[in-house]
């Protein structure tokens, strides 16, 4: 059996391998694929006699929230993938090897990998043809693994790619650029720096291997060494319970706060909680009072993922040529603390730089400067949905804007400055490029989606956001995890019937052990038991999903609103008094077990539960009773 462990973060990645995996068979063709086009690339002079060879084309990079993503084709047709870094092979998911007709490898069997949710069997499967950056390469293997990866992605890609040279990830701008040093031993190789305007850090990292293609270094935190992963992949960085615990930190510790849920290849979902550390220091770089997510992700030999927040807050070069890391700081906060409280202070959210280290020349300077403007339409629109992916709405608004002027019939651009444009709350401007945006393609899935969002956002209703579901349904895969977004606004726009469809859709092209399934489920249990109709279709619904993931509250509520549709109103107070022991503030489960007991004669009891959903939602009376959902 092929026995591979990995550490998978939010979006994945593999972390150690014990065995090599006949999966590997397939590295020299894009081996040969990418050093055809270092070949090709011109080199530039750095700093003495070292000169870069960059690939050219460079890797672009559209970044969807803390998502890298890159454009590639399997079979011929378009496909994004993960730029990740820290997945030791590229991978793809059931659902890819049926939408792009890819063929199952039967030479390799009993495939294990091991993530952040457990165990999980893998096999393996060969596109036909894979093309990236222009160039196309036959017959190319992929693990298959996982379920859906998200933003529409097909599959990571992994190190088979980004272990072939030193790897320059400028998130920031939109970038990865694959590069080969010539004669830089001892050349400082953060050549975008000026030692005297934006110092840069350094730091030793492992010797990458077949076996460990990984870029792990050390950290301090609190103080104590650390060993950290530098993970793509992984939206947002976060530390082993066990790190977390030895710097004095526990889920139960004060001034902790709920970080969310992740998942990863496995079936467990790992939960994070987010807390103040005294220092966090990587290289030159110190963060005093730093906020840190901490979770049950079990690594494989680390302590931290380093994930994508911190790439897009900094310019990362790893110099597998030298053993080394350099980065710089772009500014802003350097971990994404999404579900956190804003930092006290500026020096809560940004690094102490440090002394500057010295050695660069005015050559590398001008070089630089020339690197990090954009020189197109797609150059602008990739730097400004990574400031958008940084909070950094001013400037995404401004090169987005660009974009659309230089590429005025590019639906996607006119979406992005809408996103950027409605996270800056400017609903009315970010509505006009949604509009844009469906002129100029009609089936824009994202831009049909958003727009609905926006206006649900703002309570409208009517035909158009029908109108828009209906056609964003017509233009998405039948397996695309839209479709779940589509349910919920169906829901919104008071059409559970159509959202029975829209989740339908999702369910029966995904297998049961698929993590969102449970939720999926949950959904349609709900959707059904607000029609009161197909409530025994609902009832299996919600107990698939209990199943799945016992003990989970808003399932619970769920079922009992089942139950209480079908008059067994014992089991429906059941559920809802577990699902409130979990959560004490649900207003659907309060007020439908209120309606439980006035059937059951407990009619004190059932006012005062009623009384409470109402406090907590003071419409909840008159939306039931539009469902018919009453005493």
């Amino acid at each position: 059996m092929h026995k591979i462990k990995t550490n998978k973060g939010a979006a994945g990645c593999a972390i150690r391998t014990s065995a090599p995996g006949a999966a590997r068979r397939g590295a020299p063709a894009l081996s040969l694929l990418l050093f055809a086009l270092l070949l090709l690339a011109t080199p530039a002079a750095y700093a003495g006699k070292c000169t870069i060879v960059r690939m050219q084309p460079e890797l672009a990079v559209t970044m969807r929230d803390l998502r890298p993503l890159v454009h590639a084709q399997i079979n011929g047709r378009d496909a994004m993938f993960i730029a990740d870094s820290g997945a030791f092979f590229s991978f793809v998911g059931p659902a890819a090897v049926r939408e792009f007709q890819m063929r199952p490898d039967s030479s390799v069997h009993d495939l294990l990998v091991w993530g952040v949710g457990g165990t999980e069997h893998a096999q393996v499967a060969r596109a036909k043809t894979f093309t990236i950056i222009g160039m196309t390469v036959p017959d190319v293997p992929f693990v298959v693994a996982g379920s859906a990866w998200g933003d529409g992605a097909a599959g990571l890609l992994g190190q088979n790619v980004f272990r072939l040279a030193d790897v320059e990830y400028d998130l920031a701008n939109g970038v990865i650029r694959l590069v080969r040093p010539k004669d830089c031993k001892d050349t400082p190789l953060a050549y975008w720096a000026s030692a005297a305007d934006k110092p840069y850090s350094v730091i030793d990292i492992d010797f990458a291997t077949a076996r460990e293609p990984h870029t792990k270094a050390i950290a301090y935190l609190n103080g104590t060494k650390i060993r950290v992963v530098f993970d793509t992949g992984a939206a947002t960085s976060v530390l082993t319970l066990d790190a977390a615990k030895h710097a004095g930190i526990t889920p139960n510790s004060e001034g902790v706060e709920p970080g969310g849920l992740g998942s990863g290849i496995g079936h467990k979902v790992a939960q994070s909680w987010i807390a103040p550390f005294a220092s966090f220091k990587i290289g030159d770089e110190e963060i005093k009072h730093a906020r840190l997510r901490f979770g049950t992700v079990e690594l494989v030999g680390a302590d931290m993922l380093i994930g994508a927040d911190f790439f897009l807050s900094h310019r990362v070069y790893v110099a597998s040529s030298q053993r080394k890391l350099y980065f710089t700081y772009n500014g802003g906060p350097v971990f994404n603390l999404a579900t956190a409280r804003a930092p006290a202070s500026a020096a809560d959210a940004q690094p102490d730089l440090g002394a500057p280290v010295a050695g660069e020349s005015k050559a590398a300077e001008t070089a630089a400067a020339l690197l990090d403007q954009p020189t197109d339409a797609a150059g602008y629109a990739r730097r400004g949905a990574a400031s958008t992916a940084r909070h950094d709405y001013q400037s995404a608004i401004a090169d987005l804007t660009r974009a659309c002027e230089l590429a005025p019939t590019e639906s996607s651009f006119f979406y992005e400055r809408g996103i950027a444009r409605w996270s800056n709350t400017q609903a009315d401007m970010a509505l006009t490029d949604f509009d844009q945006a469906i002129k100029l393609k009609p089936d824009n899935v994202d831009a049909l989606v958003a727009r609905v969002s926006l206006r649900a956002n703002r309570h409208d209703s009517g035909d158009a956001l029908i109108a828009d579901l209906e056609a964003a349904d017509r233009a998405a895969p039948k397996d695309a995890a839209v479709h779940m977004r589509i349910g919920r606004l169906y829901e919104y726009a008071e059409q559970p019937a159509a959202a029975v469809v829209q989740y339908s859709k999702w369910i029966d092209s995904h297998p049961r052990d698929d993590l969102s399934m449970p939720s999926a489920l949950n959904s349609r249990c709900w959707a059904r038991a607000l029609m009161g109709q197909g409530l025994e279709q609902a009832l299996a619904d919600c107990n698939s999903a209990l199943k799945l993931k016992p003990n989970t509250a808003a399932f619970l509520d769920s079922r009992g609103l089942v139950y209480l549709r079908q008059n067994n109103y014992d089991k429906a107070i059941a559920d809802y008094d577990a699902a409130l022991r979990l959560q004490p503030k649900i207003a659907w489960s309060l007020y439908g077990r209120g309606l439980a007991k006035l059937h059951k004669g407990k009619g004190a009891e059932g006012q005062t539960d009623l009384a409470a959903a109402i406090a907590l939602e003071p419409k909840i009376a008159e939306q039931a009773a539009a469902r018919g959902i009453g005493p």
